[in-house]
């Protein structure tokens, strides 16, 4: 997916940044189960690691958490709610 397409997707998804965490990865699943499987998960692949480092940066600008990822390709965004409400 394209940067803006995926900033416009999340921001469908989501009411508060803070509550929500953002990271990305090169294997979505792993990392989901790495995190204990948060249950309000959601992820996209973006059309290159440039485009997903982006996304996340914008998101973290507005208050997002993070999570680091360390992986050297990542090409994925994921978000997740941190916080229950």
């Amino acid at each position: 997916m394209k940067e803006n397409e995926i900033i416009h997707a999340i921001e469908n998804e989501i009411k508060t940044y803070s509550v929500w965490t953002i990271g990305t990865t090169d294997d979505p699943d792993r990392r989901k189960k790495e995190l204990l499987d948060p249950k309000h998960w959601y992820n996209c692949r973006a059309d290159s690691e440039t485009v997903a480092r982006n996304v996340e940066k914008y998101f973290l600008e507005r208050g997002m958490n993070s999570t680091p990822d360390w992986k050297e390709h990542p090409v994925f965004v994921y978000i997740f709610l941190s916080m229950q409400s």
